[in-house]
This record gives C-alpha cells, structure tokens and sequence, in this order.
C-alpha cells in the first residue's frame, strides 16, 4: 500500500508562502460537478436507509465529523463509520469478504485495489472520472474496469534546501537530470553538506520510491494488456544505472539512518539537504526545525528525463457487490467527491484532494509549497493494480538493495528481477 501513514501529520498553516498560479485552474474550464445519486432507471435514487463505512487510520476517526453535513444534506440516511487500524485493515477485508460481511463503502489503499476487485461494485457510468487526476483514475482500474473513485491522492515531490542550494551556485531548481545530480554532488563539494541527497537504499518499498526514475525514463511495468512482466528493458536498466550512480559516486548515503525522525534532521542540519518525499513532510519538517525554518526549504517537480513522472498513491473509496443499498453508497461517495467536500476534508487531515477543482481553492493554491503537489499530480504513475505486485515490488527491493549497497550491475539485477516477476506471474 502506498498510502504513506505519516501524511496524518497535521501540516496546515505551516507552509505559507506567495501565490502560485492557481492549478487548478488549467482544468476549470472543463469541469463540471459530480451528478446527484441516480437510479438505474435514470430517476434521482432515494437516499435512505444506513451505510456502513470502513475506513483506516486518522480517515476513520476524522469522518464522523465531515459526514454530519451529508447526514444533515440527507436526514433519511445514518452513516455508520468503523475506523481499522492500517496494518489490521488488509487481513479484515480479506475476512469479511470470505464471510460476505462487508461494508457497504471502504477506504481501500491504491496498491490494494487487484486484491480485493472482484468484490467491487463497478463504478456507474454516470459518475465522470475526467475530474479526478489522471494518475489517480488509473488505480481504480482493475483489468480493464473501474471498480470506485480516487479520494485523496499522496504523490512525491523534491524537498531542498534553497539556502545551501544557492551557496552550492543553484538559484533555480534543475529542470533535468543531469542537472539535478550536479546540484546534489555541488551541495557537497560547495556547501559543505556530508551527502547531496537522501535516497532510499534497500528498505521495504524502496523499488517503489524509485519509480519515478524509471518512469520519467519511459519504462513500463508491464505490457499493454497486463499479461507479462517488463522489468529488464534498457530503459529500466538506464534508470537503475541513473539511480546507481548517486551511491557509487558517493552523492547519497549507501547506509542512511532510517529511524523515526531520520530524515528530517539531516535536512535539518543540512547533512543532506535534498530528500524525495511527500506532504507529510512540510509538517514534520515543521516540527524538527521549527516554524522558522519554512524559509530555508523550497520544494519542486521532479526533474525531467523523457518526462517528469512521480508516484501517486493515496486511497480509492469502493463499494461492494454485497452492499444492500448501493444507491445510498453510492451517493456518499458522490458527495465526498465534491471540490468543496474535499477542500474541507484537506483542511481537517492533510489529505491531497483527488479532485482536481478542488486546487483552485485559496486553501490549497495559495500555499506555495503544498500547491507545487497539485502541479506534480499532473504527471503521476502508479504501479499496475494487480495482486502479485507486492510480490514483485518485494522483490524489487532486494535487488535495489544489492544495486546499491553490492555494486550490482543494473542489466543483471533486472535480469534476476525479472526472471523472479515471470515465475511469480501475474495472477496469483
């Protein structure tokens, strides 16, 4: 699951800054509101009745409060909400669905939408996926067939020091690769920082932070129709290689300090003073430095190759087959899918709006760090929601970890790696 559990931070008001241009607003012109809940004949649905919702984490125990104003826009209706601890949430859909004693709506992390899509409503044709992110729709894909909505998305931008940046010779962020490196190698050799940058090497989900290398090096994961493994192309091999050479060049640590707090204090303390993270972050950061330290860092898209690609992952909201009153499930997900809806739920977690209206509001646009996330969701990939893909990635790890810390020739790992994908298979 790529739902990064530390973005329950709370980071609003900490990152305040000038007014970017709106980025929401190159979609506007477009958009139109989700529809109202409609029958299968066609008819406004009656909204009645109870709908049971589970939801993970600081999402189960911040919605009671949002859905008193659905409640109150449908007096008919009662929401039931049971909050799941994350790493419990898995094994309790897998029983519930076993036992068909489901929910009638979930929160269901993107990276878990192919385990459990058989038992998803597929999402209704009337309900008009062109307002969500692009990135984000995809993960609600499941072979061929959407099976729910995006909710709140959570994708990984660059975060830099801008004070050391510019002692290194950088008063702009590197648009591209090479450039990129440069500034890291030059944050050393010109700032004085022990490491240029902070990149995973080897931890779990450390193949997935990487993604946006390969991705921005035109890789695909697998082929057009899902059915084989891609993993040794040479523009996976570039990537790996690009990636590589950030610890044998010595730019980035091989052994970083991956305990809690970690990270934000060599940023702090400018021992390394770029890192690829998400918006958790601004408030973490926030905390370790304090709020004066909001000046010292600026965060950017990730730098361009064929493109700019990063990772997108959050939370999908679904409703199951097995649901007595999909009408009314249906309609809460509609609701919750409002730009106003999703403005007022950032403002109560942090959580990114998937609907991309929803960036036009002050709330979000005129932070100039938080609205560089809207910028980059522009270009997002997510990695193909298929069962056997924690597997893979599992195995992705491994061989990152021995690109980075063995020296292992990039065309060969891939090679292992994808030799491990094709036996794993794609099914399950």
């Amino acid at each position: 699951m790529f739902d990064s559990r530390m973005s329950r931070l709370r980071f609003l008001g900490l990152a305040g800054g000038a007014l970017l241009t709106p980025i929401g607003a190159k979609h506007a012109a477009g958009w139109t509101p989700p529809k109202r809940a409609m029958s299968r004949a066609g008819r406004p649905a009656a909204v009645t009745g109870t709908i049971t919702v589970w939801a993970q984490g600081a999402e189960g125990e911040g919605l009671p409060a949002l859905l008193e104003d659905f409640e109150a826009e449908h007096p008919e209706v009662s929401v039931n909400v049971e909050a799941i601890p994350w790493d419990a949430a898995h094994n309790k859909y897998q029983t519930a669905i076993a036992g068909g004693a489901t929910p009638d709506v979930a929160q269901m992390g993107t990276t878990w939408m192919g385990d459990f899509a058989d038992a998803f409503d597929p999402t209704p044709s009337d309900l008009d996926s062109s307002v969500f992110f692009p990135g984000s729709v995809a993960s609600t894909e499941v072979n061929g067939t959407s099976v729910g909505v995006p909710w709140y998305v959570d994708t990984r931008v660059i975060y830099y020091r801008t004070d050391l940046a510019e002692q290194a010779g950088f008063t702009e962020f590197p648009t591209n690769w090479d450039d990129f490196k440069a500034m890291a190698a030059a944050m050393q050799t010109e700032a004085g920082a022990e490491y240029g940058i902070r990149l995973p090497a080897g931890i779990a989900d450390s193949f997935q932070s990487m993604l946006p290398f390969a991705w921005s090096n035109g890789v695909e994961l697998m082929n057009e129709d899902r059915t084989e493994w891609t993993l040794n192309t040479p523009e996976m091999v570039e990537a790996m290689e690009y990636y590589q050479s950030f610890f044998t060049e010595g730019i980035a640590n091989k052994n970083p300090a991956t305990g809690a707090g970690a990270a934000e204090s060599a940023f702090v303390d400018g021992s390394q003073p770029m890192m690829i993270e998400g918006p958790f972050m601004i408030g973490a950061l926030a905390e370790a430095g304090g709020a004066e330290f909001a000046g010292q860092y600026a965060v950017a898209t990730m730098p361009k190759k064929l493109s700019a690609t990063s990772f997108v992952g959050g939370s999908d909201l679904v409703v199951f087959k097995s649901s007595s009153n999909r009408e009314a499930a249906w309609a809460l997900v509609r609701w919750l899918s409002q730009p106003d809806v999703q403005v007022k739920w950032y403002a109560a977690t942090g959580d990114l709006p998937a609907v991309q209206a929803a960036w036009e509001d002050p709330t979000l646009a005129d932070d100039d760090k938080v609205a560089v996330f809207g910028e980059q969701l522009t270009d997002t990939n997510s990695p193909p929601a298929i069962v056997t893909w924690t597997q893979v990635s599992a195995e992705g790890d491994r061989q990152l970890e021995r690109i980075v810390k063995a020296d292992k020739d990039p065309t060969e790992a891939m090679e292992d790696l994808q030799e491990e994908a094709d036996s794993i298979g794609t099914e399950g």
